[in-house]
């Protein structure tokens, strides 16, 4: 299995705690894809690298860790993992449990503190999408069906015909055509609708 590829955000004046986080990491087996010192340049790092977790601490300059992790949610990029020191544990553990599906860990940062918290938010983030990927699946299948059910209809209509033998002629269309049977539908409803749009009559001068 490849290994994490993880992007970190500490600011300048936090040297310490990117050291720590940099030892920690390697010594868990991560790979160190880049590193970035404020908002905007992590959002920028996270949308050419495309990694698998950023970790940010929550003082960025630019735009915070709540906000950076709003839109790499948003535009579906990463997720987020947001160190928070333990001074300020109350002030930003609350906004980050009520807002979007961010995780956090608490400073001093530790092995044993580190590493899961990675596992969990690459495991949870992974989860949204394919929660995601089968509901628009299922959305999809649904319209198909309401495509596929009008364009039979007018089938009937037009020739006089079975539900069941409208459908053979979608599926044949669909089969020797090699197209997708949601646009043989979408192709019998344009022509239909085309067919009903009502001719304006010359002007008689």
């Amino acid at each position: 299995m490849d290994r994490p590829r993880i992007l970190i955000v500490v600011g300048k004046a936090h040297q310490t705690l990117r050291c720590t986080l940099k030892q920690l990491l390697n010594r868990g087996g991560y790979h160190l894809i880049a590193e970035a010192e404020e908002g905007l340049q992590a959002l920028r790092y996270a949308r050419n690298y495309q990694p698998d977790l950023i970790i940010a601490e929550t003082n960025l300059q630019g735009i915070n860790a709540l906000e950076l992790g709003r839109v790499l949610f948003e535009d579906r990029i990463a997720p987020i993992l947001i160190i928070v020191n333990g001074s300020s544990h109350p002030t930003f553990v609350d906004p980050i449990r009520e807002s979007y599906p961010f995780s956090y860990v608490i400073e001093p940062l530790s092995d044993d503190k580190l590493f899961p918290a990675i596992a969990t938010s690459i495991s949870y983030y992974r989860h949204i999408r394919e929660l995601e990927s089968q509901v628009k699946s299922l959305h999809e299948k649904i319209e198909t069906r309401k495509l596929t059910e009008k364009a039979k209809g007018i089938l009937m209509e037009q020739m006089n015909i079975s539900e069941a033998e409208a459908y053979r002629i979608l599926q044949k269309q669909s089969m020797d055509r090699c197209i997708p049977l949601r646009k043989i539908a979408e192709a019998v409803i344009i022509n239909n609708d085309l067919k009903n749009i009502p001719r304006k009559k010359d002007n008689i001068k």
